[in-house]
């Protein structure tokens, strides 16, 4: 079964030669940056018994595995075709490689928005980027201008100037002094390292006028994040949507836990510019997740997160969609 699978899915990536970086062409230099499928990593790759059990019973948990992994594939091919038709000199990289080019002229994602916030932590202030959505039945693709089907020609309109750009607002984090990141697009968790377990912290927003408001809270944890992540997790946790154009960050408390007769003023909240945003841990065992759960690092009692608005704006481009009300 697995090996009809196989054949039927067909190849999942770039081939080797274009994978180790391969250039063609004399035009625009292009960073291509794909993710690998569900289907590719778990069954092609890892031969993970229990997804392999699941799609010889026809699961209905895995029912559209193979249909989402050959549309990626098709749309990685589309995507090639498209830059090899336009001139462009390309290079392909699995998402996964760390070693990311930035002497390019364009990086283009496919995937979706996982995809994007992942080339996001590498790519500079000055570099545009277009995201191409390969799966659109299967992924939301909120950041993604392109889509499978209509590569060739969001790649000529990204290319000739006449896609939209927007310069998103990242996010700055530093822990105990050293900068974890000056590229979060989406968000930061801050949470207790066991999801049943209450958090606790001190929350303090120190202001522009030099005002400071400060809460001792316990929670479920706290998102924070700039204006790109507030349809995310901000929202469904409480929070508004902000403009795309907005440099303020957005707080949102996870749950709070209200003692009986008492109230947070502190439970939501915007950072603006110049302001920051303070966490200092009360629990052995806290976590902080930036941009999802693949990059995590150890805040442990008594550490100090700093958040607040970064130097460096990502270039985005074909967002927000011409479909998506101001």
């Amino acid at each position: 079964m697995e090996a009809a699978l196989s054949e039927r899915a067909g190849a999942a990536s770039p081939s080797r030669a274009r994978r180790a970086g391969a250039v063609r062409g004399g035009g625009p230099r292009v960073l291509v940056v794909y993710k690998k499928s569900a289907y590719q990593t778990n069954v092609r790759e890892r031969k993970n018994p229990r997804f392999i059990a699941l799609l010889e019973a026809q699961d209905r948990t895995v029912a559209r595995l193979v249909q989402a992994h050959e549309e990626h594939v098709a749309t990685l091919e589309e995507t090639r075709s498209a830059l090899d038709a336009l001139g462009c000199r390309a290079t392909f990289r699995f998402r996964g490689d760390e070693a990311l080019l930035e002497d390019v002229d364009l990086v283009v994602t496919v995937g979706g928005d996982g995809t994007l916030l992942w080339a996001a932590r590498w790519v500079g202030a000055s570099i545009p980027v277009l995201a191409i959505n390969s799966a659109p039945d299967d992924s939301i693709g909120h950041f993604c201008a392109g889509r499978k089907g209509a590569v060739r020609a969001t790649l000529e309109a990204a290319l000739s100037g006449a896609l939209k750009t927007t310069r998103l607002t990242r996010m700055q984090v530093v822990l105990d002094g050293t900068v974890l990141s000056r590229r979060v697009l989406n968000d930061a968790l801050f949470a207790h390292a066991i999801p049943a377990a209450t958090t606790r912290y001190i929350l303090r927003h120190e202001r522009a006028d030099g005002s400071v408001r400060e809460e001792e809270q316990k929670s479920s944890g706290v998102w924070v994040g700039p204006a790109a992540g507030s349809t995310a997790a901000q929202r469904s946790a409480g929070g508004h949507v902000l403009p795309a154009s907005s440099r303020r960050l957005q707080y949102v408390v996870r749950e709070p836990y209200l003692p009986r007769a008492s109230s947070r003023a502190m439970t939501q909240g915007l950072v603006g510019l110049g302001e920051r945003l303070v966490l200092q841990s009360k629990v052995r065992e806290g976590k902080v997740f930036l941009d999802g759960p693949h990059h995590v690092h150890d805040v442990p009692m008594g550490s100090r997160l700093v958040l607040c608005a970064s130097d460096e704006p990502l270039m985005l481009l074909g967002f927000p969609p011409r479909t998506t009300a101001p």
